[in-house]
């Protein structure tokens, strides 16, 4: 299912969201120029390992574990990647702005990549091996997913029109954003448990650091926000 768009407007126009847009792309052009993606992924990439070793193989040449916390929140893996994370923080980013404003936004928007980070890495040392946790990490889901979570916890009764697709055909529904958002992180659970079990299913997708800011949107929103989201409306603009 891919998000369009919802029905809630603002009151300001979301810097803050068109800005961290504006610098994944950025990086993410820096990524794929010079030594090119994969080269400045095992760089810059952020390594669980580098919190408890060993790390094995171009892990165990990284970079400071602080700084790459942070570089790889805003690097993206293909065009896939960055495309459905920046259309996800485009959609519902802007409200969650709104809501806590811009620099309040911000500061909650880096906090909630750390705790998904915090948490991806925890059940990587805890139940994966030295080869998984030497895996680059890298990607703005999880700092997306704390947005998510705040959505989710202010604005459930929202609306988001959302492309169905089926094999080669597309049907458009408007599905309320307390179904497509509980149905977004049940999934994550589901295949975040099965990566635990069964390793290679995972495909690298780091699914507890999305479990992981989902929970820190749910949980903290309410300390950052400075007023209510503008309710939804009627019809979609």
């Amino acid at each position: 299912m891919l998000p369009l768009k919802d029905n809630v407007p603002t009151r300001t126009f979301p810097y803050v969201t068109v800005g961290l847009i504006a610098a994944n792309i950025l990086v993410y052009l820096w990524e794929v120029s010079g030594a090119g993606l994969e080269a400045h992924v095992v760089a810059w990439g952020y390594y669980p390992c580098a919190v408890e070793g060993p790390c094995l193989g171009a892990a165990a040449n990284h970079h400071d574990v602080v700084a790459t916390v942070f570089t790889a929140m805003f690097m993206h893996g293909g065009l896939v990647h960055i495309g459905g994370n920046m259309l996800f923080l485009w959609i519902f980013g802007n409200n969650v702005e709104d809501a806590l404003g811009h620099v309040r936004f911000f500061v909650w928007y880096i906090l909630a990549g750390i705790a998904a980070t915090a948490l991806q890495t925890f059940v990587t040392l805890d139940f994966g091996t030295a080869s998984d946790a030497s895996v680059p990490n890298v990607g703005a889901s999880g700092a997306i997913a704390g947005v998510l979570g705040a959505y989710f916890l202010l604005l459930p009764r929202a609306r988001v029109l959302t492309a169905i697709i089926l094999g080669f055909f597309f049907i458009f529904r408007e599905i309320p954003a307390i179904f497509f958002l509980g149905f977004w992180i049940v999934l994550q659970a589901i295949d975040g448990t099965i990566s635990i079990t069964t390793p290679a299913s995972g495909g690298g997708v780091a699914f507890f650091a999305h479990i992981g800011g989902f929970v820190f949107g749910v949980l903290t929103v309410k300390l950052f926000k400075q007023r209510e989201p503008l309710r939804p409306v009627a019809r979609f603009p």
